[in-house]
């Protein structure tokens, strides 16, 4: 199966992340990456892969990048494996992966994930699993929020064995990064109809609901206390971007109804 799959990255400034990834990667004939014209290292450490094809393009949204991505770059193959600049594959997901003999009912495979703190592996995440393994004929791509989805058309069961996630990059970038994010997360919420919603997000609509209880929920019902200080780190980025969240749902609110000038 292996040799029937293209690894397909998009990157930006992935300097601290993305050697570790290529390294799990030279199973592959071909792996495209996608690079937002990075202004650090990310292109020197690419170029150190043989088998690492690189296109650059603007950034507009994640859904046209790995639309690009996944289109016009001269991938070969149907199966694609859609990977962040942060996504490590451990042999045994590999050796998984490599053992599947997927059936023409078969659009794509979910992965779970396990979160990494500087790699130190926790034992839960709030992150969901995704589809990571598909047919790129059966897919589409489009943009949800901050984000972008995966649609298939067809059965997706879950793999066994998951992809860690171990982002190294500084804690300011991620600082910086969530603003970004979840001032479009709040552009998305403020105009869906609460219906269109699922549960999560209806909570978060409330706003201030979810800052509340994100933090006990992680460290106690997530069991994360018991992974130390990279589990309060884990648990405590949640509960931040959380508020983040809440103060962009918030400012919108008073942004459309200013009170009188405070002078």
């Amino acid at each position: 199966m292996l040799d029937r799959i293209t690894p397909v990255i998009l990157t930006f400034n992935e300097a601290p992340n993305i050697g570790r990834v290529l390294e799990r990667l030279t199973w592959a004939k071909d792996v495209v990456v996608v690079d937002s014209l990075s202004t650090d290292e990310t292109l020197d450490i690419v170029a150190r892969f043989p088998n690492v094809r690189v296109f650059e393009r603007v950034f507009d949204s994640h859904s046209a990048q790995w639309r690009f991505a996944l289109e016009e770059t001269g991938i070969e193959t149907d199966w694609v494996m859609r990977l962040d600049a942060d996504y490590i594959l451990p042999p045994e997901t590999v050796d998984e992966i490599a053992a599947l003999t997927p059936d023409a009912a078969t659009a794509g495979y979910l992965s779970r994930f396990v979160y990494c703190v500087h790699g130190r592996r926790l034992r839960a995440t709030l992150y969901p699993p995704r589809p990571r393994l598909f047919r790129r004929s059966r897919a589409r791509i489009y943009q949800d929020g901050h984000t972008d989805e995966v649609a298939l058309d067809g059965a997706v069961p879950k793999l066994v064995h998951p992809i860690l996630h171990d982002d190294r990059k500084p804690i300011s970038h991620w600082l910086a990064s969530q603003d970004r994010y979840m001032a479009l997360e709040a552009g998305k919420l403020a105009d869906a109809a609460m219906g269109d919603l699922g549960l999560p997000d209806r909570l978060r609509r409330r706003r201030w609901i979810v800052p509340l209880i994100v933090l006990p929920y992680c460290l106690i019902g997530r069991g994360l206390l018991f992974d130390g200080w990279p589990g309060l780190h884990y648990s405590f980025q949640r509960a931040a971007a959380e508020l983040i969240l809440a103060l962009h749902l918030i400012d919108r609110d008073l942004a459309a109804k200013p009170g009188k000038d405070a002078s």
